[in-house]
């Protein structure tokens, strides 16, 4: 970042300090107290109410992450050098083999591979290293109150408060990221609220601490969301002579691909296999793409971001189980 982007962050950091200061506390609070309202009707206790009024802060910070924009775009191999890194390869097979156990029982419950999660909590925290810092409680107060997306923030605003009224967390070690995503696996609030899982029957689905919560809470997530332990998440592919006569958009059989003139990555046919899958182009990425299965859209529905769910796949690929 130049010296100019630099002076220009300062100044909007300290534009909404002051500005809100200048005339938005008294909004803010009121804002609190509506939502008061909202929360205890929603069952939330009184208790947990005062404490909402009283430690709520608006967050400057958040609206600027929430309003920033990228000074410019990766390419995906950009991306994946950034993501999947050997370190985080060798990291990835260690924390499987520490977490063997618990991982297998998981995967037998519901029918995800191991590899998928560790990979997921490798690429969403680091292995539960980076969960965020922020109070999820004041981030979606902040967002709920200034951001863009007023009405969804209020949303997983409620949904927080009932998640600490639950009993899962408490207000003060209810942290996250400056959106409100949560714990080893970055779910938001109503994320957690479909899918987290007491694995241990402790009392709490604790996806901040405990690391079986954390496997079958994710674990959980996938198999809601469509997905199936016979399938594997896709595959790079040469596109050389690629004729463009399949739909990309469409599920298709591996065969129709090959007639398509897709090779695999190593410019060999493709596998012979009973398998439908859609192709993926991106952007300056020469003569290769991806066919993707399935289990990719599940992907896709932790995250709405192709590079995100390709990088959990070619992570997932380095795991040997």
């Amino acid at each position: 970042m130049n010296v100019s982007n630099v002076l220009k962050s300062i100044i909007y950091v300290y534009f909404f300090i002051f500005s809100f200061k200048a005339f938005s506390q008294n909004d803010f609070n009121t804002f609190l107290l509506k939502m008061s309202k909202e929360a205890e009707q929603k069952g939330v206790s009184t208790q947990i109410i005062k404490d909402f009024q009283k430690k709520s802060v608006f967050i400057p910070r958040v609206i600027e992450l929430d309003r920033s924009q990228p000074e410019f775009k990766l390419t995906l191999d950009e991306y994946l050098k950034k993501v999947v890194t050997s370190s985080r390869i060798k990291k990835a097979n260690k924390k499987y083999n520490e977490n063997k156990d618990i991982l297998k029982k998981v995967s037998e419950y519901y029918g995800v591979q191991p590899r998928f999660l560790v990979s997921l909590w490798g690429i969403e925290t680091d292995f539960g290293r980076l969960t965020g810092g922020f109070s999820v409680i004041s981030a979606l107060s902040t967002l709920a109150f200034e951001g863009r997306r007023h009405e969804y923030f209020k949303k997983e605003l409620l949904n927080a408060l009932t998640i600490i009224n639950e009993g899962h967390i408490s207000f003060d070690k209810m942290t996250g990221s400056w959106a409100g995503a949560m714990g080893q696996c970055q779910f938001m609030p109503s994320s957690f609220l479909n899918y987290a899982t007491d694995w241990n029957k402790d009392g709490s689905k604790d996806i901040w601490n405990s690391k079986p919560d954390v496997f079958a809470s994710a674990a959980n997530y996938l198999k809601k969301v469509g997905w199936s332990n016979q399938l594997t998440w896709g595959r790079k592919v040469y596109l050389g002579n690629y004729n463009n006569k399949v739909n990309d958009k469409k599920y298709v059989s591996l065969s129709d691909w090959t007639s398509s003139g897709i090779l695999d990555e190593n410019k060999n046919h493709l596998p012979k296999v009973n398998v439908k899958a859609r192709l993926i182009i991106p952007k300056n990425y020469g003569e290769y793409g991806y066919l993707v299965y399935r289990n990719f859209d599940a992907l896709l529905n932790w995250n709405r971001s192709n590079y995100f769910a390709i990088a959990v796949g070619k992570l997932s690929d380095t795991i040997y189980e």
